[in-house]
């Protein structure tokens, strides 16, 4: 049977049968009334992103906004947490897939944020059933049958569940209304809104998002207004929506307050979105010919501008009773490797140690197997206490110069360069082929680690820093020859596993590193390759 459509309202994607119910008449006008009222202030807060790059690529450094002491100053906080998000000191993270769902509400971990951006390719099929498995995990009637005959289901006391839509710069192509495509961001908030909040309500439960790839304050207030009408929409209370935000933009370091105050109704705290900042960092001071950051190894929570910027966080949000919640360490399990596994166990239990003792509340894992390790990181700190948001940090001073203070700027290496090439060729191929979550040389790999890798080769490219430890200029000549290296070896790895996805993504990543303009997400020009 055909889909009924709201009118003015198109859907350019096939939908099967057991995906109706999921796109019905009524979920897709809700789609169409908050598109409709809120569309118009997304794109002028898209174009107030390109100003204010134009005014960091003609030399204007950030800095605190005079015009918002008044909300620094004085003393106010964020509603009262629910009982389901007092307790967060390990959080998973992962793609909306199925199995991969399962097993991470299984993990122990406290919550599970199922993720619509980062970790998950944008195609069409993975978009629909990933929100059909969000209804069904909502519900607690999630389940898998294997292909090797393992039945996966949900254990009797799973992570609270959490969704991460895409930002708000992405469209989702598939769906237009009068003429235009939807934002993604609020294609994927008001179809699982739609669906579970009421369902939620009415078992004393709230409905909790993380909200990704904010620059300033002015978006979270455009979030804070969606939430404010969908509540009334599904006559639902004002507090029923809880958002974490993900600080992963230098813009927003100096906005932290102004965030927490536009959501304070709906807010769950902040996030310190590491390798998202790190990129931003790099394309926020892409014209200054000066600015320059060492090998992507070299660049960890213990150098100075991720320093200030984890402390601010902490301390801004402690101030105004909210959660502040650590990011994630890249490193993965090793299995064929004890010796190396033991490495990687060890720097992982060090980086969650690390932010227990300073205060944070809780942290990110991208694997099961992390979990136990996490868990005893911030068990040894906060004990049987759920948080620490009473430890408040009064004695933490972070200066604009200190977010700024970009070090360390060398060494920059011919393996760092290689290291780059080969993340970006094997996830781009990948993340094409469907796989926004992809283990490369012992690190899970998503988009943000993936525009890491991509927007230092190109900022290399341009500064006049970028030289080697060894002396040679970095130049085009030597990062298309290294690529041609990287593609022979990976083509001889992957054998009959090399498929045009990782020819597209081969193509792809030479745009992105040779553009004379910076691109501002790889997502944007990489969606018009997926169905």
């Amino acid at each position: 049977m055909a889909l009924q459509l709201p009118p003015g309202v198109e859907l350019l994607a096939p939908v099967k049968a057991a995906h109706q119910a999921l796109l019905s008449y009524e979920a897709l006008a809700f789609i169409a009334m908050l598109h409709r009222r809120f569309e118009p202030r997304r794109r002028e807060l898209l174009a107030l992103r390109q100003q204010r790059q134009a005014e960091l690529d003609a030399g204007k450094l950030p800095d605190f906004l005079p015009e918002t002491a008044a909300i620094h100053h004085s003393d106010w906080q964020i509603a009262a947490l629910p009982a389901e998000l007092r307790d967060r000191r390990v959080e998973i993270t992962g793609p909306a897939e199925r199995k991969m769902m399962i097993n991470a509400l299984n993990s122990g971990a406290s919550c599970f944020m199922a993720d619509f951006e980062d970790a998950l390719s944008p195609n069409w099929h993975n978009i629909i059933h990933g929100h059909q498995n969000m209804c069904d995990a909502w519900r607690g009637s999630i389940s898998h049958h294997g292909a090797d005959g393992r039945h996966y289901r949900l254990n009797d006391s799973p992570a609270t569940l959490l969704l991460r839509p895409r930002g708000w710069q992405l469209p989702e192509k598939h769906l237009r209304i009068d003429g235009q495509p939807v934002s993604a961001a609020l294609f994927d908030f008001a179809l699982s809104f739609f669906h579970n909040a009421a369902l939620l309500q009415a078992q004393g439960r709230g409905i909790y998002y993380y909200l990704p790839k904010l620059e300033n304050h002015l978006e979270a207030r455009l979030w804070n207004d969606i939430f404010l009408a969908a509540q009334q929409a599904l006559a639902l209370p004002v507090g029923s929506i809880r958002a974490t935000v993900l600080i992963e933009h230098l813009l927003a370091a100096f906005e932290m307050d102004e965030i927490l105050y536009e959501l304070r109704e709906h807010s769950a705290g902040l996030n310190a979105g590491r390798w998202d900042y790190i990129f931003s960092c790099i394309k926020s001071f892409r014209q200054a010919r000066h600015f320059c950051l060492a090998d992507r190894e070299q660049i960890g929570m213990t150098v100075p501008f991720m320093r200030s910027y984890a402390l601010l966080l902490l301390k801004t949000c402690h101030r105004r009773g909210a959660p502040a919640i650590g990011g994630m360490s890249a490193l993965t399990p090793i299995k064929h490797d004890v010796a190396a596994n033991e490495r990687a166990l060890a720097s992982i239990r060090a980086d969650k140690e690390r932010e227990a003792r300073d205060g944070y509340d809780g942290s990110w894992v991208a694997h099961p197997a992390l979990v136990p390790l996490a868990l005893e990181a911030f068990r040894s700190v906060l004990g049987d206490a759920p948080n620490q948001l009473q430890r408040q940090r009064e004695h933490v001073v972070v200066t604009a110069a200190d977010l700024l203070n970009f070090q360390p700027e060398t060494p920059i290496t011919e393996a760092g360069l290689r290291n780059n090439i080969s993340v970006g060729l094997q996830y781009l191929g990948a993340w094409l082929g469907g796989n926004g979550c992809v283990p490369i040389h012992n690190q899970m790999e998503d988009a943000a680690t993936a525009e890491i890798a991509r927007a230092q080769l190109w900022q290399w490219l341009h500064s006049a820093k970028g030289v080697l430890d060894d002396g040679r200029r970095i130049s085009l000549t030597l990062l298309r020859d290294l690529a041609t290296d990287e593609i022979n070896r990976l083509q001889a790895e992957y054998g009959s596993r090399w498929s045009r996805h990782f020819e597209d993504g081969a193509q792809l990543f030479d745009l992105l590193i040779t553009s004379e303009d910076f691109i501002e997400f790889f997502t944007l020009p990489g969606y018009e390759y997926l169905d």
